[in-house]
């Protein structure tokens, strides 16, 4: 309910900073990664809503999971001459070309979601969640709910090269160090794919004795977890008992898992990035003001203790 209170506002500033007429004349590109997620996907519902509550015009390229096709896309948006272009990038590396295109032309670009390893003023700012406290907040729970007893973690990671994928096994990582207890024993890429997730943690159980030496799985986000679940019960194991799981995203799905006892939790990041995107663009386009480099969305850690139905209800009504 707080989100969509937060969305509602978010709306109606846009709608008294942009103005009527001039939102009619904003023409705004955005190359989303593909689909790969329940969340992506609610990422790109959200934002095509912001968009046209906003009278903005929006062109939508889907990457399909390619950095070679968003590159296309944003030269595309230059060409179209946008007013300017939202990136989720697939990936952190590689963008400097492009950027520095979309600068010379004077076409502001707003990362989403995730950032580069670019130089900062090749973007106008990037809205995002604190990906390294995410996986730090998962941890941490982790880390707690074993209360000493040994551990062995498995790890089903993110794209690689994402910056998700890096900032929250770092997070990670460093909630579990110094904790001997704790070990990862193994971890992989899943691509953030509910059907890789299925196919990693089907080895992982291969390699660790049918998946008795497992204690816990740590997922990058709730889709590779919902695929490793399935994989688990397939297994003749109990995903959420035998085998903990925590993961992030808090998307439907989980929360479904969660009143199974299947999860036992997930750390929450918001797919409206286009809200606080589009309020940043609309000041700098009518004042030429820069907002800071970093606008932070907030995280919040939901357990089995949180009413999962509850949230699940709460959650299908905001682009899921």
């Amino acid at each position: 309910m707080k989100f969509v209170k937060a969305l509602a506002s978010a709306t109606i500033l846009a709608a008294c900073t942009f103005g009527t007429a001039s939102a009619a004349d904003l023409v705004v590109g955005f190359s989303q990664i593909g689909s790969e997620s329940g969340w992506r996907a609610a990422e790109t519902t959200l934002t095509k809503q912001q968009a046209e509550q906003r009278g903005i015009d929006l062109k939508f390229a889907d990457a399909q999971q390619k950095q070679e096709n968003q590159i296309k896309a944003i030269r595309s948006f230059i060409a179209q001459g946008v007013n300017a272009i939202l990136l989720a990038p697939v990936v952190a590396t590689g963008w400097d070309e492009v950027l520095q295109e979309a600068k010379d032309a004077e076409i502001p670009v707003i990362l989403l979601d995730r950032t580069v390893d670019a130089p900062k003023e090749l973007y106008l700012t990037a809205v995002t969640s604190d990906l390294v406290h995410e996986g730090n907040v998962a941890g941490k729970w982790l880390v707690d709910t074993v209360a000493g007893k040994p551990c062995n973690v498995v790890e089903l990671q993110g794209t690689t090269g994402s910056s998700p994928a890096i900032d929250r096994k770092k997070g990670f990582e460093a909630a579990l160090a110094g904790k001997d207890n704790l070990k990862i024993v193994r971890s992989q890429t899943g691509d953030f794919t509910r059907t890789k997730g299925k196919e990693v943690m089907e080895s992982f159980l291969k390699a660790e004795d049918g998946g008795k030496n497992i204690c816990a799985l740590y997922a990058h986000n709730d889709d590779m977890a919902v695929g490793a679940i399935q994989a688990i019960k397939e297994a003749g194991l109990k995903p959420g008992k035998d085998i903990l799981v925590v993961s992030i995203d808090a998307v439907p799905d989980i929360f479904q898992a969660m009143a199974a006892g299947e999860a036992n939790a997930t750390v929450e990041l918001t797919p409206n990035m286009a809200g606080p995107a589009f309020d940043a663009l609309a000041t700098y386009l009518k004042d030429g003001k820069e907002p800071e480099k970093w606008i932070q969305t907030e995280s919040k850690l939901y357990t089995q203790a949180d009413d999962p139905m509850k949230v699940y209800e709460e959650k299908k009504g905001l682009g899921y």
